[in-house]
Order: C-alpha cells, then sequence, then structure tokens
C-alpha cells in the first residue's frame, strides 16, 4: 500500500476549480516529482496535502487524499494539526520568509520538536543540534543560537530542513526548496534532499518547474498543465519517450553542454489563467501536434500498454531525448 495515495482530487477556490482530477502515489524510500510550470497547480497539490487550502478560501470539491490509510479530506482539523509537521512536513518555497526574522533558528527548529515529540528544552537543543550536524552546517552549536539575517540563503534553507525533519516525518513535500538559491547550492540541497530520503527510507515529493532536477533526483514524475495531469511515468521512461507534446517540450528547455548559444528555445505562449481555461484539452493552444479533437474533447487520461499515464489526442509515438 502507497504512503500516500491522491485519487481523482478536484479543489474550489471561489466557485473556480485550479485542480481537476489530480491522482498520484508515493511510497517510502520514493522521490516523486511534480513538474509544470508556474499556474500548473503544483503548489496547490501540496496545500491540499497538508490541508492548508481553508487558508486560502479554499476546499476540497471531490477526490481522496489517503496517508497510510487514514483519509485526510475528511479529517477534523484538531487531528490534522497533529499528523501536519508529525508525520508529514512542508519545505516552504522561499527560505528567507519561512523563517520568523526575531526568532534565533535553534529555537524555531526545537518549537517543532517540543511540539510533537514533547521534549524538554534541554532535550530538544541537543536533537536540534544533532540534525543540524548531519545536514552538515558547520559550527552547528555556534549557529544554533544566530538569527534568521546572520545566516546565507542556504544556510537558511538547511534551517527550513532541520525544522522539517525535527519530528522525525514519513514524508516530506519540498515546494520549490531551491528558488531562491544560487546554482551552486541549489545541487547541494538537492543532493541533502535526496540523501535523507535514501538514508532515512523517507517519502519525498519533490515540487519543481526543472525537469532537469527532475531527471537527476527523482524515481517518478507527474506532469502537471493548467490544473490536470499531462502524463506521469517514471523518470527514465519519460526522458527516453515523452509521449506528452507538453512533456518533450519541458525537456526541449533543459540546456545542455552541446547546446549552441542561442538555440534553446522556450514553449510559446504562456500556462492560461485558471479564470479562463481553455476547453478540450488545455494545452492545445500551445501544442504544435493540435487537431480538431482538442478545443473541445477533454482527452482521458490513458494508460498505455508500457506503463504510465497520459492525456493527449495525439501523443507522440517515437523518438529519445536526451538530458
Amino acid at each position: 500500500m502507497a504512503l500516500l495515495d491522491v485519487k481523482n482530487l478536484s479543489i474550489d477556490i471561489h466557485g473556480i476549480r485550479p485542480l481537476d482530477g489530480i491522482s498520484f502515489h508515493v511510497d517510502k524510500g520514493e522521490i516523486l516529482g511534480i513538474v509544470g510550470e508556474s499556474g500548473s497547480g503544483k503548489s496547490l497539490t501540496a496545500l491540499s496535502v497538508m490541508g492548508l487550502l481553508p487558508l486560502i478560501g479554499g476546499r476540497i470539491e471531490r477526490g481522496t487524499i489517503t496517508f497510510d490509510g487514514t483519509e485526510l479530506t475528511t479529517l477534523p482539523e484538531p487531528a490534522f494539526r497533529k499528523l501536519r509537521g508529525r508525520r508529514i512536513a512542508f519545505i516552504t518555497q522561499n527560505p528567507m520568509t519561512s523563517l520568523d526574522p526575531v526568532m534565533r533558528v535553534g529555537a524555531q527548529i526545537d518549537q517543532v520538536a517540543r511540539l510533537h515529540l514533547k521534549l524538554d528544552a534541554k532535550a530538544a537543543q541537543v536533537r536540534s543540534i544533532e540534525i543540524m550536524e548531519k545536514l552538515r552546517i558547520p559550527e552547528a552549536a555556534t549557529l544554533y543560537h544566530h538569527y534568521p539575517h546572520q545566516l546565507s540563503g542556504g544556510m537558511k534553507q538547511r534551517i527550513v530542513i532541520a525544522m522539517a525533519l525535527a519530528a522525525d516525518p514519513d514524508l516530506i513535500i519540498a515546494d520549490e526548496p531551491t528558488t531562491a538559491l544560487d546554482v551552486t547550492i541549489q545541487a547541494q540541497i538537492i543532493d541533502l534532499l535526496v540523501e535523507l530520503v535514501r538514508d532515512r527510507d523517507l517519502a519525498l515529493i519533490l515540487i519543481t518547474h526543472d525537469m532537469g532536477v527532475v531527471a537527476q533526483t527523482c524515481d517518478r514524475v507527474v506532469v502537471l498543465y493548467a490544473g490536470r495531469i499531462a502524463e506521469s511515468h517514471a523518470v527514465q521512461a519519460i526522458f527516453a519517450n515523452p509521449r506528452h507534446p507538453y512533456t518533450k517540450a519541458l525537456i526541449r528547455c533543459i540546456p545542455r553542454e552541446d547546446t549552441v548559444p542561442g538555440s534553446l528555445t522556450g514553449i510559446p505562449g504562456a500556462v492560461p489563467s485558471v479564470a479562463h481555461y481553455p476547453s478540450g484539452c488545455r494545452y492545445h493552444p500551445r501544442c504544435a501536434r493540435r487537431g480538431p479533437p482538442c478545443d473541445g474533447i477533454v482527452p482521458a487520461l490513458d494508460r498505455p500498454m508500457g506503463g504510465g499515464e497520459i492525456a493527449c489526442h495525439f501523443p507522440e509515438g517515437m523518438g529519445n531525448v536526451h538530458v
């Protein structure tokens, strides 16, 4: 049984449906990538799993979210509060705004263990410093007493990860965890998350817009576009033979060592506004393969013989894309 199993998830925010029929699962020891451009619904998926939709005026319209046998969509908030942070941890997008600027970073890590593990102040401090050391934070005992403004962006992100680990969760959802960091620090943070999954047998949902990160990190990937799943499969299969035109276009946006300067092309157009999703396939206004069914008929999410899922009237059949 999957640790987290999301089935046919649709949400409503003030009469608008920004997520429509999303399904995926993740097992312990596995890294699932959720990828797509800004506006695809990635962060809303994370908020749905965390039970935080009411904070933005949203609600789950239909579908189920099952975590380790517990149905989360009907879980009362007091029970969810005990689960959130304890067994499901959330790493938000920007470490610069994720920390309380007037509270020492060590105390912020301590809070998680004191709340969920009922540790006293001394035990929580010992645990926090131990976690910081495992995250390769130099001079952890000293840095424990620093304020966020005294730390670099990479160190702030490590503190946020330490907070996520403080209650020893089973699942971590990392929403664009390297967005505000430079390329070198991004690689270090991603390597750190992968190492944690392998060493602790955690499940990790990595939300990103970067297919290069997906290729290097994830076991499976779900490609979202305008609130629907375009394609999902094992990472190797996706990169060896992307079936959906959107998936193929995302992969072609990845720069390679042999890329000729000026030859890298983006995807024409933009993800449509949630208030003005096109009828039929939502990708069709940007798709070079579109045909008569695409603008009026929603493509079914098929499961081809080779595995995975794809929602496209004219899927790609052949051809490799190498990264």
